[in-house]
């Protein structure tokens, strides 16, 4: 198995497995390998990668597709380093579907941890019989996305958070901001860590309460505001996810 990377790799797709098997050949199978056959319908000749979503990568070419998926001659095994600083997103429930469109673009952006929060004006309430339920939801909307954007990393998706526990996690962190459209600082103004790990919370389409803002303040966190603009809360998490990493991964 050859150690050098194949400049065919660029640009080639991302299929996601639970685990990567040992050995030169490597079946990509159940709904993984019908995407790539019937939706993608990848032929021998082509190259592709297979990863287990934490970092471990297989790239090779594929040498068979059929109705039992795709078979890849693997060329090349790679551990790929989280990046750094690790991004946190405390993303408040939006109403209808707007969650999953949220955690869409923060993964896309590069998000390493999105924690639901259960804010006071929080619209959509999951309750106790549907929250498990929420969850495997914004973890599927993840999985998707991770491949889409063909980061060899999931994010982790929490469970649902109280507002305690958020105050907890923001406690830990190198940086916390609150994202707010009264605050006086803008998010370009503040002095970015380019290693640890960053929280930006973002709030519900109702805002945020002034007990919540206090309490994360106590927590260490800044509110901030990203521009003259208010955006949606399904929006605002990858608007200052960008404006972060552009200061830091993206430089």
């Amino acid at each position: 198995m050859s150690e050098a990377r194949s400049p065919e790799l660029d640009g080639a797709p991302l299929f996601l497995l639970d685990e990567l098997p040992p050995g030169d050949d490597l079946l990509v199978a159940g709904p993984e390998g019908r995407h790539a056959v019937d939706v993608l319908r990848l032929t021998p000749g082509e190259w592709v990668r297979v990863g287990d979503g934490r970092g471990t990568v297989a790239e090779g070419e594929v040498a068979a597709a059929g109705p039992e998926g795709l078979l890849v001659r693997v060329q090349t095994r790679l551990e790929v380093p989280p990046s750094e600083p690790r991004l946190v997103l405390v993303q408040a429930l939006p109403k209808g579907d707007r969650g999953p469109l949220a955690v869409e673009l923060a993964t896309e952006l590069g998000v390493d941890r999105i924690v639901p929060w259960a804010a006071s004006r929080c619209v959509t309430r999951w309750r106790d019989d549907r929250i498990a339920k929420g969850v495997a939801k914004w973890r599927a909307a993840a999985h998707a996305a991770s491949k889409q954007s063909r980061r060899p990393r999931v994010p982790e998706i929490a469970e649902l958070a109280s507002t305690r526990e958020v105050c907890g996690e923001l406690a830990e962190v190198d940086l916390a901001v609150v994202l707010h459209e009264q605050a006086r600082a803008r998010i370009s103004a503040v002095d970015v860590p380019t290693e640890g790990t960053v929280a930006i919370v973002v709030g519900p389409e109702g805002g945020l309460t002034d007990g919540e803002v206090v309490a994360f303040r106590a927590a260490g966190a800044e509110p901030v505001r990203l521009g003259p603009e208010v955006l949606r809360t399904s929006t605002a998490g990858a608007a200052a996810l960008a404006a972060i990493s552009l200061r830091t991964r993206w430089r």
